[in-house]
């Protein structure tokens, strides 16, 4: 069976990445882009750092920041009427997965009007025509936004989110530069860098996992246990190595999905407003527990790229818990929870567990499961 695989049109990498911003607009011929941010982002400054570059060049723009750390159907749909009104003809997505996933939503509906319900892209939505040209600055190293053709919103009616795939969402071009996210705070750093930690794990043990994408996930394994911590202590070569890592960790996972690890993490975040990339960290040794009997010997390679001593030679029963006892130990290292005690409430553990076998990443699991193995996955870090 042939493997698809999709990646933006362009993409920089490295320190001073975003100088090439002017030089895409215009060759590409986009006159009056709006920039999607969210408030914090420009109330500290960071957006600036781009939009600074478009005020030099005279390139017209308007700014759109009602964005949610989880966005939301609203800010779709308020995003929708800010583009309209600009008259723009492109976005500038500048921050993590909030502004780009808003973006994303945003520029199919202008392009595909018949889904202006954003409910109706949830799944793999119809889609007739690429959504209006994105240009993505990271601002966060993990959610890989800027390379995926996913995207996630909160639906605050229903208390969940829901994922939406559309190979006509990806950015066109992605600015992947470190000198953007060296105002992250530590705490997000870690969060974000084990978000892409997940990404990589995940996408290398799932089902879609194909030779290409083995690649892309175990040299993102390799990059991120290196640097994460030292991007979290501001190291410009961790910044340097995170951003890397994380973007070659998209560029595998969103062309062969994930698991129940990240439908899992949906739930917490939408319903406790939990960040993302937390609630990942904190179920990923537990998801990885629960999926090493049907994952054969791809553990063993995932404690390699982690620098596990004599990985090679281990029983593979031992290899997989040095595997786990990594991610452990990293997740540590930089200030994860070990668990979801004091935030998961009993009584939510039901809803939770049927939201995240309906999640749009649970197919792609290595090991089956059911609404009752979800719930004792959950029962099991209280």
């Amino acid at each position: 069976m042939a493997t698809r695989i999709i990646l933006n049109q362009t993409s920089y990498h490295g320190a001073g990445a975003v100088k090439e911003i002017v030089g895409e607009l215009a060759s590409r011929r986009l006159k009056k882009p709006i920039v999607f941010s969210d408030p914090d982002l420009v109330k500290f400054g960071v957006t600036a750092k781009v939009t600074k570059l478009l005020d030099a060049a005279k390139v017209k723009y308007a700014v759109y920041s009602d964005i949610k750390a989880n966005p939301t159907i609203a800010n779709v749909k308020n995003g929708v009427k800010a583009f309209k009104a600009a008259k723009a003809d492109c976005i500038i997505a500048i921050g993590g997965g909030s502004s780009m996933d808003t973006a994303k939503g945003v520029g199919i509906i202008i392009t595909n009007p018949k889904f202006a319900n954003v409910r109706s892209l949830e799944g793999v939505a119809p889609t007739k025509n690429p959504c209006a040209p994105i240009l993505a600055v990271p601002t966060t190293a993990g959610t890989a936004a800027e390379v995926t053709i996913n995207y996630v919103i909160t639906d605050v009616e229903k208390h969940r989110k829901f994922v939406c795939v559309d190979p006509h969402d990806i950015p066109v071009v992605a600015f992947v530069d470190p000198d953007m996210m060296s105002t992250m705070p530590a705490s997000l750093t870690a969060f974000t860098g084990m978000d892409a930690l997940t990404h990589a794990i995940e996408g290398y043990i799932t089902k879609g996992a194909c030779p290409m994408t083995d690649m892309m996930h175990l040299e993102a394994i390799r990059l991120i246990s290196l640097h994460l911590r030292d991007a979290v202590a501001n190291k410009p070569s961790g910044r340097e190595g995170m951003a890397l890592g994380q973007y070659i960790a998209g560029m595998g996972f969103s062309n062969v999905g994930l698991g129940v690890d990240h439908s899992m993490a949906h739930g917490l975040s939408a319903l406790y407003d939990m960040p993302h990339g937390k609630a990942c960290a904190i179920l990923l040794p537990t998801v990885m527990k629960y999926n090493a009997p049907a994952t054969g010997d791809r553990y063993r390679a995932i404690a390699k790229a982690m620098g596990v001593k004599d990985a090679d030679k281990m029983p593979i029963a031992q290899a997989r818990k040095a595997a786990i006892a990594a991610v452990e130990k990293l997740s540590a290292d930089v200030g994860i929870p070990p668990n979801l005690k004091g935030v998961l409430k009993k009584e939510d553990i039901k809803f939770l567990s049927e939201s995240a076998y309906a999640d749009a990443c649970r197919p792609g699991n290595p090991r089956e499961c059911t609404v009752d193995s979800i719930a004792k996955l959950y029962r099991s870090l209280m």
